[in-house]
């Protein structure tokens, strides 16, 4: 059996209320030996942890998500990025944090992103951690602001080929999503990105190859279609993904 690493979900989200269990065991079942579960906010952060803490092979990033942002004061703020410096002993990287212009044309609430963004690239690197990219429709933009780190992860990358081809020349890593599956733009991305700089990833619940909820076990999907798509056999694409995303992450 394929063994492979699902290099971000969410399975804290309430999605996946109703048979959290049943959704790990399967993934379990299915080869993937580890999950990366990201959080965007103070409340996933807390049950991101709790999710860690239960199973060995769950590992925690903590964030603040864009998307997560319009209601919340500086104080709110400054709270979330408190408590990931408090538990930075159990967590492989800091985010997903960043940039998302698609769900935001405020020009006010663009600058904030942009400020939190700051502050959560700071965080990292007084962490000595990876940071986990979200960027929608701004990959420039952050690529900009975080040339100068060492450990970037850009997550769900679903920008242009030229950007990409600058965050991978930089020394960065690029998660591909399940939605590859069904989307020739990622497939391109997917075609180009080096094999030593790949994450793949479900996303979960988001953006399933399939119908519905997406989950973990699903990374099997774009684990073929990726492999048949770059002429090589589904176990190396996995080995080469695993061991990069054990490398970027130190785990």
């Amino acid at each position: 059996m394929v063994e492979v690493i699902d290099a971000h979900c969410h399975l804290d989200f309430k999605h996946f209320n109703k048979d959290r269990m049943d959704v790990i065991e399967r993934a379990r079942a299915s080869g993937v030996v580890e999950m990366i579960n990201s959080g965007v906010d103070l409340q996933t952060n807390r049950e991101t942890l709790k999710l860690a803490r239960s199973h060995e092979f769950i590992h925690a990033t903590l964030g603040l998500s864009p998307n997560s942002l319009d209601q919340m004061r500086p104080k709110d703020v400054d709270l979330v990025l408190d408590e990931i410096r408090q538990n930075s002993g159990e967590i492989i990287g800091v985010g997903e944090a960043g940039l998302d212009y698609y769900r935001c044309s405020d020009p006010a609430l663009r600058r904030q992103q942009i400020d939190v963004f700051r502050k959560v690239i700071l965080l990292a690197e007084e962490l000595e951690k990876p940071l986990v990219i979200h960027a929608r429709e701004t990959e420039d933009i952050a690529f900009d602001l975080v040339k100068d780190m060492e450990k970037v992860v850009f997550h769900c990358y679903s920008g242009s080929l030229e950007t990409m081809r600058k965050i991978v020349d930089r020394g960065f890593y690029v998660s591909i999503a399940t939605v590859v599956c069904r989307s020739v733009k990622h497939q391109a991305l997917a075609r180009n990105v080096p094999l030593d700089q790949l994450l793949i990833e479900t996303d979960s619940p988001f953006l399933s190859p399939r119908r519905g909820r997406n989950e973990p076990s699903f990374i099997l999907d774009s684990l073929n279609l990726i492999a048949r798509m770059r002429g090589m056999d589904p176990e190396d694409l996995a080995t080469a993904t695993v061991r990069n995303t054990r490398r970027i992450y130190g785990m």
